[in-house]
């Protein structure tokens, strides 16, 4: 049976129940009508398929994962199912739930347009005529991505171009209320010139002008990009562990 301590209905009360805060705002869709649970300081809420993970949560990460436990157990959540939790150590689960696999990783935003970035001014939206090369530079430069041409989760995608040729790259995969930076990735050969922050700043800017927040998503092991998406503003963190169900 779920434990919870509240059973929450719809976008406009999970929004409520977690303050409005960002994550919420990115993973819950406009016309989203989910189920959520309260308990102890956590909200955990249900995701229908093509919106993301499973299931999500913010707060407290030991009373998420008794209510994910107790949703595994009543069978509304099943192996191979993907969980977006707040960050937690393996032991923690240990009991609850188990887990195939795990990633640690931070949420950061911003409320506030980035610092203007020397060559930000070539990055360019891009169309589908440019998915080939597009396929090109990610099988080059961020083979592991998921953000891949012709994937319906993405809105748009942005670029520099060096002649005729694409040398960076991003996905803009904004949803809900929240613009969302993705499958940024910049060409072997031109890292080190400030591209990696010229495409940043500029994809930045351009869904800052479309929505109240921006952020994006970084494993805790990118050091340099983690540097330098707070230098052009991310500061705002939120720690994430995402699991797949065994």
């Amino acid at each position: 049976m779920i434990i919870a301590d509240q059973v929450l209905h719809g976008r406009d009360a999970v929004l409520a129940a977690t303050g409005r805060h960002p994550y919420a705002l990115h993973s819950l869709w406009r016309d989203s009508e989910p189920r959520a649970y309260r308990r102890d300081g956590a909200v955990v809420w249900l995701l229908p398929p093509g919106q993301g993970p499973a299931a999500a949560a913010i707060g407290a990460a030991g009373p998420a994962l008794e209510v994910c436990a107790s949703l595994v157990a009543d069978g509304v959540l099943t192996s191979g199912d993907r969980l977006n939790l707040p960050r937690f150590a393996p032991e923690e689960a240990a009991g609850r739930l188990a887990v195939a696999d795990r990633a640690d990783w931070y949420f950061l935003w911003t409320t506030t347009p980035p610092p203007r970035q020397p060559g930000e001014e070539r990055v360019v939206r891009l169309g589908e005529a440019d998915h080939p090369a597009l396929s090109a530079l990610i099988d080059e430069a961020f083979p592991t991505t998921t953000s891949r041409p012709g994937d319906p989760g993405i809105v748009d995608w942005y670029g520099i171009r060096d002649g005729d040729r694409l040398v960076a790259c991003g996905a803009d995969r904004s949803r809900g209320d929240v613009g969302f930076l993705a499958g940024l990735a910049v060409a072997p050969a031109e890292r080190g010139r400030g591209l990696g922050a010229a495409l940043t700043a500029g994809m930045a800017r351009a869904l800052s002008s479309r929505h109240g927040h921006v952020a994006l998503g970084v494993y805790p092991t990118n050091v340099g990009a983690i540097r330098l998406y707070r230098r052009l503003g991310f500061t705002n963190t939120l720690h994430r562990t995402s699991v797949r169900l065994a």
